[in-house]
């Protein structure tokens, strides 16, 4: 139970017993849905999926509607009587009509994340459209241009924290490239029976209110016997003066975690034969945490990031930011259970599922590993503890008063950019499913860099070389927006994540990642643009550029223009930013073959850069997917015209 339930409650809505009864059995009933073959029949009723549809016409009804995941009613926002949502079925080439009736009291929307299509139709309220009233229909209608994995969810304050996603399954026009004997989805959600509001005020008031790992005296006695009492006290003084603790991992600590909507306990269950090669859609559908994902005694085969095919890397485990989207392989060969295991980054918990030969079996858990710890690195001070007058805000008896006039924005922000790869050559035309392929420059939007016949085509414009027009360094100073600058940045993608490195299994990172198929558009860019990540975790408030959405401008961006965005993150904590509308080409070293992701995660004191197409106008959603950030200010809108 959290600090928040003991002293305020749950939130109470007045619902009949009939309903609740309802409720309660939509959310624990058994239906154990293999994608791919006949639904199976299972031994327990605490195992439960959603439902799948399929086709292109498709009618949800957003509701309220009690669950209890905890032992404890509560309310969630359900779709079509459930939560999560229904699993959506597309297939790549088709228009797809959803129609989405709001019975609720407050406005509501459904956002289709990492989908391309019209600006009109992205369900972001206040960018794309009002949003739906209650007790009124709005129809999204568009041509489905990808396919792969994916998830919707509500763009409405913080309906995503309270139920309302679910997945999302393009299938491709022909035959799929990956093969595979079965396929399942795996849907990791947080949960709380706390209203998300009062979560959002508690923060306001005090950023580590759901610490509940704060160092103590004990780990002081702790940390003596391990690094001795020299180095214990130099490090609590750092922290200290600095006004940080090394153990915030998490805004939020205290929730249950759900696998396709069960709790741990329930034990939910996905069926093989030993052989076959069974395709795991993982998708973090968290609204706060952060999953290290693994199952132990089973190599995973990862071939997709975020709906895109990635060359085939196998892996013991892999970190999943919130809003990132992971499909493996798996080929058990023994009449075995496996694990899946899902712990949170902060090791405060763990969702849970099995993967056996016949229904009822349990594989073993592990425990969960070690809590991370925040590092020097992430301080942005890896190697500068001895340099007199680098160590900042709190070394060497500085404080933050001293730091308050100082003009640190460009330190260690010096690293070049990537070396654009060459121009893809590739002559190929696409039918582009019927589409006029006359319009004018980025007036068509590139749909994903492969197909199984290879009928990518080069964007409008491509060989034309245009000068790049770089960007203007940000200047950041500590204050009211800001409280910490990072002096050493560096590129950490071939780091799987703090409380990973060393742990004795193979951990997948971005640098493993590198595209099956060449990329679309292969011209340079002509425009960069650098954003800060930055954040004041006392007063919790986060923004780009140490500015709050409410105090910030729009990126103005050129339609047909290729723009490389930088992003150096100053805070302590990792951000998954997703740009709405656009795939997001992560300059990892492959060139052309640079991974396509819609959700980038920038680690602290970390410089990533990725490549946009500016492909399709509109007013664009751009912002960190950790929920409570967005909320808090780091949002800007991206305007393309």
């Amino acid at each position: 139970m959290s600090r928040t339930e003991s002293r305020v409650g749950l939130r109470r809505f007045p619902i009949s017993r009939r309903r609740f009864v309802q409720g309660f059995a939509s959310g624990a009933a058994v239906s154990l849905l293999d994608l791919k073959t006949a639904p199976l029949v299972a031994e327990s009723v605490a195992t439960s999926q959603p439902v799948e549809l399929s086709g292109s016409n498709f009618d949800l009804t957003i509701d309220t509607l009690p669950v209890n995941f905890t032992g404890r009613r509560a309310m969630t926002t359900a779709v079509n009587g459930s939560a999560p949502g229904p699993t959506l079925r597309w297939r790549e080439g088709d228009v797809v009509s959803i129609r989405v009736t709001n019975r609720m009291k407050v406005f509501t929307s459904i956002h289709w994340h990492g989908i391309r299509l019209p600006a009109d139709m992205d369900g972001v309220p206040g960018l794309s459209y009002t949003g739906i009233a209650p007790d009124e229909t709005f129809v999204y209608r568009f041509p489905v241009m990808q396919n792969g994995t994916y998830w919707y969810h509500s763009h409405t304050r913080f309906q995503e924290q309270t139920g309302l996603l679910g997945a999302l399954i393009i299938d491709p026009r022909g035959k799929d490239p990956i093969p595979f004997d079965r396929e399942y989805v795996i849907l990791l959600t947080d949960w709380t029976d706390t209203n998300p509001e009062i979560i959002f005020s508690n923060l306001k008031e005090d950023s580590e209110y759901y610490n509940f790992h704060r160092r103590t005296a004990g780990t002081f006695f702790s940390d003596v016997r391990r690094k001795g009492l020299r180095a214990t006290v130099a490090d609590r003084l750092m922290w200290g003066r600095m006004n940080m603790t090394p153990t915030d991992i998490s805004d939020v600590s205290g929730y249950t975690f759900l696998l396709n909507g069960n709790p741990a306990k329930s034990n939910w269950t996905a069926l093989f034969q030993p052989g076959e090669r069974v395709r795991l859609r993982f998708i973090n559908g968290a609204s706060d945490t952060f999953f290290d994902v693994r199952i132990p005694g089973l190599p995973m085969t990862v071939v997709a990031a975020d709906g895109n095919e990635v060359e085939p890397v196998t892996v013991d485990e892999f970190r999943m930011g919130v809003a990132e989207v992971y499909d493996v392989i798996v080929q058990p060969r023994e009449e075995a259970a496996y694990t899946i295991f899902a712990q949170s980054e902060d090791r405060t918990g763990f969702a849970r599922g099995t993967l056996a030969p016949r229904a009822g079996m349990t594989g073993a858990i592990p425990p969960m590993d070690p809590r991370p710890m925040r590092t020097m690195t992430d301080m942005g001070m890896a190697g500068m503890a001895g340099m007199s007058g680098m160590n900042m805000a709190g070394i060497d008896g500085m404080t933050k008063a001293d730091m308050a006039g100082m003009d640190m924005g460009n330190a260690g922000h010096n690293n070049p950019p990537a070396t654009p790869p060459e121009p893809a050559q590739n002559a190929l035309m696409p039918e582009m499913f019927g589409m006029e392929m006359t319009m004018g420059p980025g007036t068509t939007p590139f749909p994903q860099p492969w197909t199984d016949t290879g009928r990518a085509m080069p964007p409008p414009g491509a060989g034309e070389i245009q000068e790049l027009v770089p960007s203007n360094p940000v200047h950041l100073h500590l204050g009211p927006q800001v409280d910490m600058v990072s002096m050493h940045v560096t590129e950490r993608l071939n780091e799987p994540g703090d409380g990973l490195a060393g742990n004795g299994r193979r951990v997948l990172t971005y640098a493993d990642l590198r595209a099956r198929y060449r990329g679309v558009d292969g011209r340079p860019p002509v425009v960069e643009i650098e954003l800060h990540l930055t954040g004041n975790m006392e007063r919790f408030i986060w923004g780009f550029n140490g500015e709050k959405f409410s105090d910030a401008n729009p990126i103005e961006l050129k339609l047909g223009d290729r723009v490389r965005f930088v992003l150096i993150n100053d805070t302590m904590m990792e951000h998954p930013i997703h740009l709405h509308g656009f795939w997001s080409e992560l300059e990892n070293g492959h060139g052309e073959f640079n991974p396509y992701k819609h959700t980038v995660i920038v680690k602290p004191s970390e410089r990533v850069s990725y490549l946009v197409s500016a492909d399709t106008r509109g007013r664009w959603a751009y912002h960190c997917h950790l929920l409570y950030h967005m909320e808090a200010g780091m949002f800007r809108t991206v305007v393309v015209s």
